[in-house]
């Protein structure tokens, strides 16, 4: 799939072009079979933004390949009404996403716009939506505040003190009382220090140090060594998951896990897509996430074997399944309207949405918008001749924010 194109046949099917009155004419005479083909020349536009080009663009090509498979399974009529879905690439970039919005909306008419892989262009779209009165399905932002900036925004993704916390307990539960923490200097990273800090140290454990690096051409290897030499139990790690691999390397190459020191962290720094390139250097480091492709269910099983197919070959990761359910969000919602796609009636049906996922039962929280699912910790395994995230502990229903009732 190229970049800034409109997905069609055969996932788009294209009908007659007729007036309205004569619409309104054929609904009273028709069958019902035949009422709803005359309804399907109305078409709903949904903008589809994903960084198809630049850093990012390993999470647009997961969210792309998402796409296809679920409008390949689901098809791209809905509740009478055609649905066509208009991609484009804003490689990730808040300016670029922000202006791809606005040509979305104002000439391309969408009545939803979808996708949005980092947090920072999800934050630059908000306003957007706000201002068209339209939803804003935020598949790919990690951060806290989205669903703050816009009562249009609903997320299927994640949010960083929902992964983080289960991670600090687990630790916590499992003897680990002295750590180190290593983030990128960014909301999502300062977001995860907070958290894992908090909850780490509410449960009795100490932080030995608190190290950051930037996010543009960041230099491991200071921050890694000075980690070393704290001689914490573990190492706590948030970076995005394409600078995973270089961190984990130095990781190694520095004996730290040979030393004793654990690598703990939220899942992204053993992304699914790229863990098997990573080596055995990632064998036994423990995370928390919300997904992984080794989720013993067959709902789960069903959808890896499709995303490779139409993927040429990859493993989903938390970006995908989120697109997906994302699709899912946005279908369902479109049923319980019965095709109405105004922005309050969409947000309305959406809100206390469930159903269950490739990743396990989840659902849109109706008070703050954010999604409720289970938290997974997991362990790098070799599982036939593959690694692969596989989970052994689970935390259940965890809402954005973590409420103390949960622990």
């Amino acid at each position: 799939m190229c970049c800034n194109k409109t997905i069609s046949a055969p996932f788009i099917i294209h009908s007659l072009k007729f007036p309205r009155t004569l619409v309104r004419l054929l609904v009273g005479a028709l069958t019902l079979f035949g009422a709803e083909r005359a309804c399907a020349e109305e078409t709903i536009r949904i903008g589809f933004s994903a960084p198809i080009t630049g850093p990012f663009a390993v999470y647009g090509k997961q969210m792309q390949s998402a796409l296809k498979l679920f409008i390949e399974q689901n098809g791209s009529i809905v509740a009478g009404k055609k649905i066509e879905v208009i991609v484009r690439d804003d490689a990730g970039v808040p300016d670029q996403a922000k202006r791809v919005a606005q040509e979305l909306v104002v000439n391309e008419k969408v009545a939803i716009l979808a996708g949005y892989n980092p947090t920072p262009t999800a934050l630059a779209v908000a306003p957007v939506a706000t201002e068209a009165k339209i939803p804003l399905v935020v598949m790919g932002g990690a951060s806290s505040i989205i669903t703050e900036r816009s009562p249009y925004v609903v997320r299927t993704f994640f949010t960083l003190q929902q992964v983080t916390v289960p991670m600090a307990r687990w630790a916590i539960k499992n003897g680990i009382k002295r750590v180190v923490t290593l983030v990128s200097d960014y909301t999502p990273g300062l977001e995860a220090e907070k958290a894992f800090n908090d909850e780490f140290k509410a449960g009795g454990g100490e932080i030995v140090q608190s190290l950051r690096v930037p996010l543009q051409s960041p230099d491991f290897a200071p921050s890694l060594q000075r980690a070393r030499d704290a001689k914490p139990e573990a190492l706590f790690v948030w970076v995005p998951g394409n600078q995973a691999p270089p961190l984990l390397r130095q990781f190694a190459e520095r004996g730290m896990q040979t030393a004793g020191i654990k690598l703990i962290g939220p899942g992204d720094i053993t992304d699914d897509d790229g863990l098997n390139e990573m080596g055995d250097s990632t064998l036994g480091i423990t995370t928390s996430f919300q997904y992984s492709a080794a989720h013993p269910s067959a709902i789960n099983k069903a959808f890896v074997e499709g995303f490779r197919r139409v993927s040429g070959g990859l493993r989903p990761d938390q970006v995908a399944v989120s697109a997906y359910d994302g699709m899912h969000l946005i279908y369902e919602a479109l049923r319980k309207t019965a095709g109405d796609p105004s922005g309050e009636a969409i947000i309305a049906a959406m809100k206390g949405m469930a159903w269950e996922s490739p990743r396990g039962p989840i659902s849109i929280d109706p008070d703050t918008r954010d999604i409720i699912q289970d938290i997974y910790i997991r362990r790098v395994e070799r599982v036939d001749g593959e690694l692969y995230n596989v989970e052994f502990e689970k935390y259940q229903a965890i809402k954005n924010p973590i409420k103390a009732a949960q622990k």
